[in-house]
This record gives structure tokens, C-alpha cells and sequence, in this order.
């Protein structure tokens, strides 16, 4: 998918998922949602390849598990995560306000209803809940958190936090076997780490 711009990936796959991330889009522009939500959806791509789960609630869950961040006043976002978080309910706002907006979204465009509720539900608590719901909960948690592993997240969390690139990656390999739930997430995060130490 090197190269593959998100808009042809997600035709490719189904239109109404290109619908459900144009309506996302302006709940995005906030927090740099934008790039995330597209490198967590190549992620979830590669998932969905290797492990059972159901497209149909993971690929909206990605493109639509950050939407409220855009209910969190951005002076206060960077207060809500990180080493220096001193706001942390902030996340569970985000993560309430993000189930209404997806839920919006979804019934706009007339979303198997069935659906709409599993989705929501991995909305809800992406983030605040430590076990996943569902197998399609899994998938979007471990695709959520893999885009600390890719490029663009080193370089945007490591100036985040004030603290340098070398310094961050050894945090993240530390972190692999705590965090991810599948063996192909752990698989790609340490091919990931590999390729940003050949990089430094």
C-alpha cells in the first residue's frame, strides 16, 4: 500500500468508507487527527489481512475513533495524555463525545444499526478501557497504537514531549509486549522499530 493514497485504499474497499471519512474529516482538524487517522488506517489494513475481524466495524472505527477530540478545547489536549497529563478525564470526553459524533455519522448514512452499536461501543472507551469488548475492538486498539511505532508518530510524539527521538523509540520498544494484544501487531511494531533505527 506504499505510495496508495487513503482515498483510492478506501474505495478499493467500499465507498461508504470514503463517506464515513469525509463526514469525519472536520471532527479531524484538530490534534493532527488527520494524519493519524490515516496512518491508523494502513495499520488496520495490514491487521484485517492477518487476523479475523470484521471490516465493517473496524475500518469505521478507525476513521472514526478520534472524532472527539474536536469537543476538547486545544489548550487543553495535550494536558489530557503523555508524561505530563494532568487532565486525564479528558480522554473519557473525548472518547463520550466521539461515540455521539460517530453515531451522527453513521445513521446519516444509514449504517446497519447492529453495526453502529458495536462501533460506538469501541469508540466509547478505545482509549479508557483496558480490555477490548470484541475481536473487532482488538484490532482497532492495536491499529490505534501502532502509529506511535511509524515515522510520522516518533517525530510528532518525541516533539510532543519535549524529549528526543533515540529517547522515545526506547520507550515504545519497552512498551510493545504491555500494549498490543496480537502477535502481528507485536510482529509489525518491532519491524517498525527496526526500520526507524536504521533510520537514526
Amino acid at each position: 500500500m506504499r505510495g496508495e493514497s487513503l482515498h483510492s485504499v478506501i474505495l478499493r474497499i467500499k465507498p461508504v468508507y470514503q463517506k464515513i471519512f469525509e463526514r469525519a474529516k472536520p471532527f479531524l482538524r484538530t490534534r493532527k487527527n488527520v494524519i493519524h487517522t490515516k496512518i491508523a488506517l494502513q495499520y488496520a489494513l495490514k491487521l484485517l489481512k492477518e487476523e479475523t475481524g470484521d471490516d465493517k466495524i473496524v475500518i469505521p472505527g478507525i476513521l472514526l475513533h478520534d472524532v472527539g477530540w474536536k469537543m476538547v478545547p486545544e489548550p487543553l489536549q495535550l494536558t489530557a495524555f503523555g508524561p505530563n497529563a494532568c487532565n486525564p478525564e479528558l480522554v473519557r470526553m473525548h472518547e463520550l463525545e466521539g461515540a455521539k459524533i460517530a453515531r451522527n455519522i453513521l445513521e446519516q448514512l444509514h449504517y446497519s444499526p447492529k453495526k453502529v452499536k458495536e462501533i460506538c461501543d469501541i469508540v466509547r472507551g478505545h482509549d479508557s478501557r483496558k480490555r477490548p469488548i470484541s475481536r473487532n475492538d482488538l484490532l482497532v486498539k492495536d491499529s490505534d497504537k501502532l502509529f506511535r511505532y511509524s515515522r510520522k508518530g516518533i517525530s510528532l510524539y518525541s516533539d510532543i514531549f519535549q524529549i528526543t527521538e533515540k529517547t522515545y523509540i526506547r520507550y515504545l520498544e519497552g512498551k510493545i509486549d504491555q500494549w498490543f494484544f496480537l502477535p502481528t501487531s507485536r510482529k509489525l511494531a518491532r519491524e517498525e522499530m527496526a526500520r526507524r533505527r536504521k533510520e537514526k
